[in-house]
């Protein structure tokens, strides 16, 4: 997430710096965690929280644990990865739903938050696990809160009570009364309830939010907070605490270039947890808040199971079960490679996904060049096809090249790359379908791939004798790869203790391999 960027970027460089050490002394773990504090005031987490933290990781670490370690360095990161987790609220909190329909959400927070938008995403997120919610339009102070809130509804495909304008006009205790009620008679299991906010904390709006609150007994208060105000978020959560209370918090804008010490305070401080984060501006970019795969984000140590869970969200099991047997029976088309990209579509940005891949944090330029239109060029290209052109692309001459690259808008030279590299992926799909070494051009078989027990013998000869190629270009590229292959690997994990990366992290040549893929290279 780019809110943690830059905390991120301090943490991972800190800890990089104890890789060769073979055993800290107390000065290393003073240095370290002196910059921890330099790097969480920078990222404007609160000040009782950082003394708090690395009082708690200094005295770990200069513990038993750590000097008992076979690699103290990973130890420290250990730490400091459970004392982020305990910081941002220990384990998940999900949703209390109440007993007897309907469940009362009520949300809370100041005006630009993103409270209104936050309701269409909750709302949407309800829908698809088969819940019936219906958004009450209680924010009749700030001007067309009401327009934004139907425009929002309906873009959720959620029902709305909205009998008042709004923009000043009508009693909001009133309305979300009257809603409580209109959901129990619709049999609505879920009531969310969009409430005023202010610029900033006031008597008038603290009393308005405790009269909704009491006039609907809401089974969770959600306290939505922008994790881009910094320092300020710790004060409105404790006034909001003070004033109406509040049953958990929801950090909106998490995608946002700010440095996100909000997140790290307002569950420490006011003990409520975080149990949604909004981030983005799409309905459907609202995750549930996990401490540990937050801690893992900010080390850089990648957050696999919530790409695995999108992955399993977006995908449709059938169609990826078909695929699996066409594979290991026929050819993989360009048909199947269409279906496959308009389901990873499905699953949101691109960026999104590798970012939550371990050992990403290193390479940000390359990820933020990555374009993603890419994928509607190579959809522009494959569309342009006829059926059969598709199923075989040896259909494809010259004429019917620059047919393609008129109908989609490309080049030929585009419509020939993406010909090529799908043909080397096909080929590479089939081995690995038959339980063959996938051969990639210019770095040999996958180390690693294959079947159970495959023979490493072959493969040390093949590094000592090198490429054989007689085309000059081809041996340099094949020598190439043998010798990166002989290198010692990176090993250890994303924060860069055991040679600088982490252990499978992708490249830049990987990066630059799937962009190729998608598209043009």
């Amino acid at each position: 997430m780019a809110t943690f960027g830059t905390l991120s970027d301090r943490l991972t460089e800190t800890f990089r710096n104890l890789r060769t050490k073979g055993k800290l002394t107390p000065a290393d773990v003073d240095g370290t965690v002196r910059e921890i504090r330099r790097a969480l005031l920078d990222a404007d987490v609160a000040l009782p929280v950082v003394k708090e933290f690395t009082a708690k990781v200094r005295e770990r670490a200069l513990g038993d644990e750590v000097n008992r370690a076979l690699n103290p360095a990973q130890q420290v990161v250990q730490i400091v990865n459970e004392e982020l987790i305990a910081i941002l609220g220990g384990e998940q909190r999900r949703l209390q739903f109440a007993k007897n329909p309907p469940t009362v959400i009520m949300l809370a927070g100041l005006q630009g938050s993103g409270k209104t938008t936050f309701a269409g995403k909750l709302a949407k997120m309800l829908e698809k696990d088969g819940h019936t919610p219906l958004l009450i339009a209680a924010d009749l102070q700030r001007p067309n809160a009401v327009n934004q809130l139907q425009v929002v509804a309906q873009r959720a495909g959620a029902a709305i009570y909205a009998p008042e304008p709004g923009n000043g006009v009508g009693d909001p205790v009133k309305v979300a009364k009257d809603g409580v009620e209109v959901a129990r008679r619709q049999q609505h299991d879920v009531v969310i309830i969009d409430t005023a906010g202010r610029l900033g904390v006031d008597s008038e709006l603290m009393k308005q939010a405790a009269d909704i609150r009491k006039a609907t007994d809401p089974d969770e208060v959600l306290f939505v907070i922008d994790a881009m105000i910094g320092q300020d978020a710790v004060n409105t959560a404790k006034a909001f605490q003070d004033g109406v209370d509040f049953t958990g918090v929801v950090l909106s804008k998490l995608d946002g270039d700010a440095r996100g010490g909000a997140a790290l305070s307002v569950a420490s401080v006011t003990g409520r947890p975080i149990i949604f984060a909004s981030t983005g501006e799409g309905l459907d970019d609202l995750e549930a808040f996990h401490p540990d795969r937050m801690a893992s984000r900010i080390l850089d140590l990648g957050d696999i199971l919530t790409l695995i869970e999108q992955a399993q969200q977006a995908f449709d099991e059938e169609e990826a079960l078909k695929v699996a047997e066409k594979l290991a029976t026929e050819t993989f088309t360009l048909e199947d490679f269409l279906a496959q990209m308009q389901q990873m579509r499905k699953m949101g940005s691109m960026k999104k996904m590798l970012g939550m891949l371990p050992g990403m944090g290193s390479m940000k330029d390359q990820l933020e060049n990555f374009d993603e239109r890419e994928i509607d060029r190579t959809e522009a290209i494959i569309r342009s096809m006829t059926p059969a052109e598709r199923r075989n692309t040896k259909l494809l001459n010259g004429s019917r090249r620059l047919r393609i690259a008129r109908g989609s808008g490309m080049t030929v030279t585009d419509v020939n790359q993406l010909v090529q590299r799908f043909d080397q992926a096909a080929k590479m799909m089939k081995t690995v379908a038959r339980g063959g070494v996938p051969n990639i051009p210019g770095m040999g078989p996958i180390p690693g791939a294959g079947r159970p027990g495959a023979s490493s013998k072959r493969g040390k000869q093949q590094k000592a004798k090198g490429s054989r190629s007689g085309n000059p270009a081809k041996r340099a590229a094949e020598n190439a790869g043998i010798a990166a292959q002989a290198a010692d690997a990176p090993t250890g994990s994303g924060f860069g203790l055991g040679g600088g990366g982490a252990k499978g992290a992708p490249t830049e040549a990987d990066l630059a391999e799937l962009q190729k893929m998608l598209g043009r290279g």
